[in-house]
């Protein structure tokens, strides 16, 4: 007869003997595998987790490093002095053995910050399609940190995430700028280069802060403290999928575009007589529609050569605010589900025809002016011919609707993202980092002045790494050119981060020429990539000879009556480029800036303007978009934007 009460004692002691094996076993961290780069000339550590007390060894190259765990299951070794090159294997031994194969030796660099580091090469792939085709590289690999946040504890370990090498198929995942810098360096050091991309759309510097560092900031940490609370992040997450959800399905079901199934506004046989028109690119506020929100359907009919029916196409589409699906002669052929990405759909084979072709777009505004954004490329393109989309379009409105209010980005929130982006990080021994972010912290440029170099410091202070190189982008020009000089929420960011080169060891890039008025995600991630790896070769290899940077503002003296304005980083002289030097304002006591005339003299800039007698102060670049800033080095590197009335 059996013992049930002594069955009942003995089930969970056997339950927790059968599992003590699997905990016990020897763990990595998900940085420490297959494919990684670790850190050459450096005290490096390698850690992870075993049962408590368990004895755990490493063999690597052709030393055997041992170490006992913890009682936490926490161990770890260190090495140092490891020198470029591999691949190499390494196993861990426990009551268990791993093998990490592929592992190379050389510089690694943490990529953070906002959209424009996030953006993958995918994103701008027109432009970098040789680039792209030609990226075969085993020496340049890339890891990417899945976008978490957490506001009670630093994470030990990242969820997911493994390393890749450079190839085709790889590349488009890569994040731009992280990759052009990394292949710059690699063709300037050969050596491995590793590439940890952490990095978030649209967070804030705040969002990075560790909590200790965020009571400098006490809005900050009393926004943390709050969405400590799962209930709150539930109970927010919830309303707002609910409130969003049932505006799209409101929207869905008032479109007339989708009445009548057997005519939905896509059918190149609807009659489209009764249909407004008007030009794209553009926004239909300027319409008699106004500024409603809502659905508009829009609709072309082209003409198309006999060479090009039956063939695949590249449907080109510039950036639509704020949503939309796109179909050809009946056929859908994408859709994009927010306003930043750039519309590069592919029509497939056997949907163009000789002569006239419909092309239908489906336009959904959730808030703000609705269109198509202009200076921007509408067309297609097949077998080698480019047919101009711009002009006269049909349009008439499908649905109205109130404007849908904004989700609440809980992921932005401070502290969120170092706890889980970047504390499980900060053992990986580093080269350096990169960074790109401003734009979510442009409305408050003041605070930044403080809050950028207490987050730079912070990092520093966890990495247990010294002052370790931090290289930065400096904001690009964006947003409507103004005609006179005016005051600006982008140049004061910038201002901010050129006073962060006063931390040590920090370099900038100046971003200023290779922006968009029209796009917060300028394609050009080639150029920013060179000049982070520029500023790299100075900070953190200790070039002495290489021209790293623009023109930076030094000092300013007064003339009779004009402005003699020296600068740093002057390279092999001052240029204008494309004639007169412009954007420059002088002021006088009335601090009334106007446009200056301005010259370059011996490696110095003289301005001056007969409406500003008694110059008192000078301003270079001072602008969102500064269009048309011109001063350079003779190394092609623009001036850093500054203003010496501060």
């Amino acid at each position: 007869m059996i013992d049930e009460k002594r069955s009942a004692r003995l089930i969970p002691a056997l339950l927790l003997l059968i599992a003590l094996p699997a905990f016990g076993q020897v763990r990595l961290p998900r940085l420490i595998s297959d494919g990684m780069v670790l850190q050459r000339d450096a005290r490096i550590k390698l850690w992870g987790w075993a049962g408590a007390n368990e004895k755990v060894t490493v063999a690597f190259g052709d030393s055997i490093y041992r170490a006992p765990a913890n009682e936490r299951g926490e161990w770890n070794v260190p090495l140092q002095g490891l020198k470029a090159g591999g691949p190499f294997t390494m196993t861990v031994s426990a009551s268990n053995s791993i093998t990490v194969r592929d592992i190379m030796v050389g510089d690694v660099w943490v990529c953070s910050g906002q959209s424009n580091m996030e953006l993958p090469m995918r994103r701008v792939r027109p432009l970098y399609e040789t680039e792209i085709a030609n990226s075969k590289n085993p020496y340049i690999r890339h890891f990417a940190v899945p976008q978490k946040y957490d506001f009670n504890a630093p994470h030990d370990d990242l969820e997911s995430g493994t390393w890749q090498s450079a190839d085709p198929s790889t590349v488009p995942g890569f994040s731009a700028v992280a990759y052009f810098f990394g292949t710059e360096l690699y063709a300037k050091y050969h050596v491995p280069i590793g590439l940890i991309n952490a990095s978030l759309g649209g967070s804030p510097a705040e969002s990075w802060l560790s909590e200790e560092a965020s009571k400098e900031f006490p809005v900050h940490l009393k926004e943390a403290e709050r969405f400590k609370d799962p209930a709150l992040i539930k109970q927010i997450e919830v309303g707002d999928k609910t409130r969003i959800d049932s505006w799209y399905l409101q929207l869905k079901q008032k479109d007339e575009g989708y009445h009548d199934p057997r005519k939905p506004w896509f059918d190149p046989a609807l009659n489209v007589s009764d249909w407004s028109c008007m030009s794209i690119p553009g926004y239909w506020a300027s319409t008699s529609l106004g500024p409603v929100n809502g659905v508009v359907w829009f609709r072309k009919d082209v003409n198309l050569a006999a060479s090009m029916a039956q063939q695949p196409a590249k449907l080109n589409l510039g950036r639509i605010v704020d949503a939309d699906s796109v179909f050809v002669n009946g056929v859908f052929v994408g859709t994009t589900s927010y306003q930043y990405p750039p519309r590069w759909y592919e029509i497939p084979s056997n949907v163009l025809k000789e002569g006239r072709n419909t092309i239908v777009v489906r336009v959904i505004s959730n808030s703000g002016k609705g269109g198509f954004v202009p200076d921007k490329p509408y067309e297609i393109v097949c077998e080698g011919q480019t047919v101009d989309l711009k002009g006269i379009w049909q349009y008439r409105l499908g649905a109205t609707m109130e404007p849908l209010g904004s989700q609440t980005f809980i992921r932005w929130k401070p502290v969120g993202l170092h706890n889980a982006m970047l504390a499980p990080l900060l053992n990986y021994s580093i080269r350096g980092v990169i960074w790109y972010q401003g734009e979510s912290n442009a409305a408050r440029p003041v605070e930044y002045r403080e809050l950028f170099p207490a987050m730079i410091r912070d990092w520093r202070k966890h990495w247990n790494q010294g002052d370790f190189p931090f290289l930065f982008v400096q904001l690009p020009n964006f947003m409507d050119a103004k005609p006179e000089p005016s005051e600006s929420n982008w140049a004061l960011l910038r201002e901010a981060q050129l006073n962060t080169l006063s931390l040590p060891h920090t370099g900038m890039a100046v971003a200023i020429d290779v922006g968009e008025w029209n796009d917060v995600h300028p394609l050009n991630k080639k150029d920013v990539g060179k000049r982070l790896a520029l500023a790299a070769q100075k900070v953190a290899y200790g070039d002495d000879k290489v021209v790293y940077s623009g023109p930076v503002y030094q000092s300013m003296k007064i003339e009779e009556g004009k402005v003699i304005v020296s600068f740093t980083q002057t390279g092999s002289g001052l240029v204008a480029r494309g004639g007169q030097l412009r954007c420059f304002a002088i002021a006088g006591a009335d601090k009334r800036f106007v446009w200056a005339k301005a010259r370059i003299e011996n490696d110095r800039v003289v301005l001056w303007s007969e409406q500003v007698p008694h110059p008192v102060a000078v301003r270079y670049a001072w602008a969102d978009n500064p269009e048309g800033a011109n001063l350079y080095n003779a190394e092609g590197l623009p001036a850093s934007p500054f203003r010496t009335d501060q």
